[in-house]
């Protein structure tokens, strides 16, 4: 099982580097800057799981619109998550990522280049700075959102309390929010794992919820209510 982790691991720098630079080159011949490399982190996130042998499925896409964009909020429970997503959600797609990712070489400047958002979970006002730039960039260049609401992954399994801040993108920007859930990645590769279990995984996809029916004053009434569709999902 540990031989799984160093294969994923290579795999994972591999296909990085591949997908990263080929569409870091590519950018710069588009107009809709960072669109290209929306398309190579689909690929990154197949390729990923190809070469680490992990068989997924996803579920529930007809409950939302190809041509809408969407914010999707779901638990996190592995680093397999963020791959899985980009594989199996097919939109252009960005995080809301951990400041801290934003220096690690090659994957930092991808990371920036393709248009990711990251916010410092220590600092909530520069956090809220940051979201305020995200709103009017997603206005001027409409695009997905991949957003983890626990702020970091599951020790244990179970789902976590959902924090507010990124869930306010939905009701400044009117974008739906679209509740996902992981099943079997933890099993599979969860938080301080060492091994690598061989099964499936499977990614559920919600109803689109409404952010006009919320304000910034029950903004925790839709943490809550974005958590429950989760939990169901689960």
């Amino acid at each position: 099982a540990r031989l799984r982790i160093l294969w994923a691991s290579v795999w994972t720098v591999i296909w990085t580097i591949v997908f990263g630079l080929s569409g870091i080159l590519l950018t710069y011949f588009e107009s809709n800057k960072g669109r290209i490399l929306g398309h190579c982190a689909r690929f990154w996130g197949k390729f990923i799981l190809f070469t680490c042998g992990i068989k997924y499925k996803v579920s529930g896409l007809n409950n939302i619109d190809s041509k809408t964009n969407y914010i999707f909020a779901g638990n996190h429970t592995s680093m397999l998550d963020i791959p899985i997503a980009f594989s199996g959600l097919p939109y252009w797609l960005v995080p809301i990522a951990k400041v801290e990712l934003k220096s690690v070489i090659l994957l930092g400047w991808v990371m920036k280049t393709a248009g990711h958002i990251f916010v410092d979970r220590n600092r909530s006002e520069s956090a809220l700075r940051i979201l305020e730039k995200v709103k009017v960039s997603l206005i001027e260049k409409p695009r997905s959102i991949l957003l983890f609401p626990e702020g970091t992954r599951t020790i244990d399994g179970s789902l976590g309390k959902f924090k507010r801040g990124g869930l306010l993108l939905a009701i400044d920007t009117k974008m739906p929010i679209v509740p996902i859930a992981f099943i079997g990645s933890y099993e599979m590769f969860g938080k301080g794992s060492w091994s690598m279990k061989g099964q499936s995984v499977e990614l559920r996809v919600g109803s689109p919820i409404n952010p006009n029916n919320y304000s910034y004053e029950s903004r925790r009434e839709l943490a809550q209510f974005v958590r429950e569709k989760v939990k169901e999902l689960m």
